[in-house]
């Protein structure tokens, strides 16, 4: 808990078995009250490991997809009342250790979301991101800017925080199940005006790291692209707003 805001940490998990244990053990339990993860039908013993290591576990019998699990992620952790929601992959490519960073930066009320940026810094190509993921990941964070009228380093983290207002406000039911879920969440994020803040993370890539193929990065680039030219037809009247990113479920 920080500044009284409670705080819950959400591991959408696939296959997640062999880097469970060390992403959890760099989780300051000190200041995070909750951490609850979401088992995708795992072909490995994920959730047996979860148990193992006392984290709240949620399976899922059928493969949802990465969107469709991160949906059961946030509706479990407003169950459990989190003030302070963070979305943490448990691959260990992103290093807990900075959870209080971003959990401090919405706590005390200067961002809605907070985004750990790989690409801030020079840490992604040290930390053994693919260069076509690389100039994959510039060119489309370069459109989204353009097109969604923003200033951010990256739009494809796979860690972020966000305020209990932001996932009661956002339909994100309307999204999809598939990885392009987390753009059209930004999409929504920036449609509706939440301010939205970074900081630089280390970046480890590694075999037991999760990865998308090449075929589905493409699937998932064509699906960002779409998502952001959506926004700015939105902006332009041209297309309905609230048919596309949805009305606002609070204000």
């Amino acid at each position: 808990m920080l500044n009284g805001k409670k705080i819950v940490v959400v591991l959408p998990a696939y296959n997640a078995a062999k880097t469970l244990k060390k992403t959890h053990q760099e989780i300051p339990l000190d200041i995070v009250d909750n951490v609850i993860l979401v088992d995708d039908a795992s072909r490995d013993n994920t959730a047996e490991v979860a148990h193992g290591l006392g984290i709240c576990t949620i399976i899922h019998n059928v493969n949802k997809g990465y969107g469709g699990n991160q949906k059961t992620c946030y509706r479990a952790a407003l169950d459990l009342g989190a003030d302070i929601v963070i979305m943490l992959h448990p691959d260990y490519q992103y290093t807990p250790k900075l959870l209080p960073a971003m959990a401090a930066m919405i706590a005390w009320g200067e961002f809605d979301v907070v985004l750990a940026s790989r690409i801030l810094g020079t840490g992604a190509l040290r930390g053994g991101m693919p260069l076509y993921k690389y100039v994959a990941n510039r060119f489309l964070t370069f459109t989204e800017n353009v097109l969604l009228g923003q200033k951010l380093s990256e739009y494809h983290t796979g860690y972020r925080a966000f305020s209990r207002t932001v996932l009661e406000s956002l339909p994100l039911d309307n999204n999809s199940d598939d990885f392009v879920f987390d753009n059209e969440m930004l999409a929504q994020i920036a449609w509706h005006n939440f301010r939205i803040g970074e900081l630089s993370c280390p970046t480890k890539y590694f075999d037991d790291a999760s990865s998308i193929n090449f075929r589905r990065s493409v699937t998932y680039g064509l699906g960002v692209l779409k998502t952001a030219m959506q926004f700015r037809l939105c902006r332009m009247r041209i297309l309905d707003a609230e048919r596309v990113f949805g009305k606002a479920l609070k204000n």
